[in-house]
Protein backbone atom coordinates (compact mmCIF):
# COMPACT_ATOMS: atom_id res chain seq x y z
CA UNK A 1 0.00 0.00 0.00
CA UNK A 2 3.08 2.48 0.57
CA UNK A 3 4.43 1.67 -2.78
CA UNK A 4 1.17 2.93 -4.35
CA UNK A 5 0.81 5.86 -2.36
CA UNK A 6 4.55 6.57 -2.95
CA UNK A 7 3.95 6.13 -6.57
CA UNK A 8 0.61 8.49 -6.97
CA UNK A 9 2.44 11.18 -5.33
CA UNK A 10 5.48 10.76 -7.20
CA UNK A 11 3.08 10.50 -10.49
CA UNK A 12 1.32 13.77 -8.83
CA UNK A 13 4.58 15.94 -8.69
CA UNK A 14 5.19 14.72 -12.12
CA UNK A 15 1.79 16.16 -13.08
CA UNK A 16 2.16 19.36 -11.21
CA UNK A 17 6.00 19.91 -12.55
CA UNK A 18 4.52 19.36 -16.38
CA UNK A 19 1.63 21.33 -16.06
CA UNK A 20 3.38 24.43 -14.39
CA UNK A 21 6.30 23.82 -17.50
CA UNK A 22 3.16 24.02 -19.61
CA UNK A 23 1.72 27.14 -18.25
CA UNK A 24 5.11 28.95 -18.41
CA UNK A 25 5.36 27.74 -21.83
CA UNK A 26 1.88 29.14 -22.96
CA UNK A 27 3.13 32.17 -21.16
CA UNK A 28 5.94 32.80 -23.62
CA UNK A 29 4.46 32.51 -26.64
CA UNK A 30 1.54 34.31 -25.88
CA UNK A 31 5.10 37.18 -25.40
CA UNK A 32 6.49 36.55 -28.91
CA UNK A 33 3.11 37.47 -30.02
CA UNK A 34 1.61 40.68 -30.16
CA UNK A 35 -1.46 41.00 -28.05
CA UNK A 36 -3.73 38.55 -26.18
CA UNK A 37 -3.00 34.82 -27.41
CA UNK A 38 -5.94 33.76 -26.31
CA UNK A 39 -8.11 36.38 -28.05
CA UNK A 40 -6.09 35.24 -31.19
CA UNK A 41 -7.37 31.86 -31.24
CA UNK A 42 -10.81 32.57 -31.82
CA UNK A 43 -10.37 34.40 -35.37
CA UNK A 44 -7.04 33.27 -36.46
CA UNK A 45 -6.29 29.78 -37.48
CA UNK A 46 -2.78 30.43 -38.20
CA UNK A 47 -2.30 31.21 -34.32
CA UNK A 48 -4.44 28.06 -33.10
CA UNK A 49 -2.05 25.91 -35.42
CA UNK A 50 1.32 27.67 -34.29
CA UNK A 51 -0.25 27.29 -30.48
CA UNK A 52 -1.06 23.87 -30.39
CA UNK A 53 2.01 22.51 -32.37
CA UNK A 54 3.79 24.40 -29.31
CA UNK A 55 1.80 23.00 -26.81
CA UNK A 56 2.30 19.46 -28.55
CA UNK A 57 6.29 20.25 -28.56
CA UNK A 58 6.51 21.24 -25.12
CA UNK A 59 3.94 18.20 -24.12
CA UNK A 60 6.70 15.74 -25.92
CA UNK A 61 9.59 17.43 -24.09
CA UNK A 62 7.93 16.84 -20.62
CA UNK A 63 6.93 13.38 -21.37
CA UNK A 64 10.15 12.35 -22.73
CA UNK A 65 11.98 14.27 -19.73
CA UNK A 66 10.21 11.98 -17.41
CA UNK A 67 9.70 8.67 -18.94
CA UNK A 68 14.27 8.90 -19.44
CA UNK A 69 14.36 9.56 -15.62
CA UNK A 70 12.17 7.58 -14.03
CA UNK A 71 14.81 4.73 -12.79
CA UNK A 72 16.05 7.45 -10.99
CA UNK A 73 15.76 8.97 -7.26
CA UNK A 74 12.71 10.92 -7.56
CA UNK A 75 14.06 14.12 -6.49
CA UNK A 76 17.34 13.79 -9.47
CA UNK A 77 14.63 12.28 -11.82
CA UNK A 78 12.37 15.45 -11.10
CA UNK A 79 15.05 17.80 -11.06
CA UNK A 80 16.18 16.67 -14.78
CA UNK A 81 12.48 16.43 -15.91
CA UNK A 82 12.51 20.30 -14.68
CA UNK A 83 15.67 20.95 -16.15
CA UNK A 84 15.49 19.47 -19.89
CA UNK A 85 11.19 21.05 -19.52
CA UNK A 86 12.73 24.32 -19.07
CA UNK A 87 15.85 23.98 -21.63
CA UNK A 88 12.93 23.04 -24.47
CA UNK A 89 11.04 26.21 -23.87
CA UNK A 90 14.04 28.04 -24.33
CA UNK A 91 14.83 26.86 -26.87
CA UNK A 92 11.56 26.96 -28.17
CA UNK A 93 11.80 30.47 -27.66
CA UNK A 94 14.89 31.03 -29.77
CA UNK A 95 13.85 29.14 -32.30
CA UNK A 96 10.91 31.52 -32.72
CA UNK A 97 13.21 34.46 -32.88
CA UNK A 98 15.69 33.05 -35.52
CA UNK A 99 12.81 32.16 -37.80
CA UNK A 100 11.39 35.77 -37.06
CA UNK A 101 14.97 36.91 -38.16
CA UNK A 102 14.95 34.91 -41.67
CA UNK A 103 11.33 35.80 -42.50
CA UNK A 104 10.03 38.87 -43.58
CA UNK A 105 7.71 41.00 -41.50
CA UNK A 106 7.17 40.13 -37.86
CA UNK A 107 6.56 36.33 -37.07
CA UNK A 108 4.20 37.10 -34.22
CA UNK A 109 2.19 39.35 -36.55
CA UNK A 110 1.85 37.18 -39.33
CA UNK A 111 1.04 34.11 -37.43
CA UNK A 112 -1.80 36.29 -35.67
CA UNK A 113 -3.40 37.33 -38.69
CA UNK A 114 -7.89 36.60 -38.91
CA UNK A 115 -8.55 33.87 -41.13
CA UNK A 116 -6.95 30.81 -43.02
CA UNK A 117 -3.46 29.08 -41.64
CA UNK A 118 -0.90 31.36 -43.57
CA UNK A 119 2.51 29.91 -45.24
CA UNK A 120 4.97 31.06 -42.17
CA UNK A 121 2.60 29.40 -39.33
CA UNK A 122 3.08 26.43 -41.25
CA UNK A 123 6.72 26.95 -41.07
CA UNK A 124 6.30 27.98 -37.85
CA UNK A 125 5.18 25.12 -36.88
CA UNK A 126 7.34 22.80 -38.37
CA UNK A 127 10.18 24.59 -36.85
CA UNK A 128 8.60 24.16 -33.47
CA UNK A 129 8.84 20.72 -33.91
CA UNK A 130 12.35 20.15 -35.12
CA UNK A 131 13.34 21.42 -32.10
CA UNK A 132 11.35 19.42 -29.70
CA UNK A 133 12.54 16.42 -31.66
CA UNK A 134 16.33 17.89 -31.23
CA UNK A 135 15.62 17.79 -27.27
CA UNK A 136 13.54 15.04 -26.93
CA UNK A 137 17.24 13.08 -28.69
CA UNK A 138 19.12 15.16 -26.76
CA UNK A 139 17.58 13.63 -23.27
CA UNK A 140 16.54 10.08 -24.94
Amino acid sequence: MIDLLSALSYGAAYCVVGTLVLIASWKVLDVLTPGKLGEHLHTSHSAALVSATWMVAQGLIIFTAIWTNAESAFGVALAWTLAFSLVGVLLQALAWRLVDAVTPGTLGEEVTVPGPVVPLAGVSAGVIVAVALVVVASIA
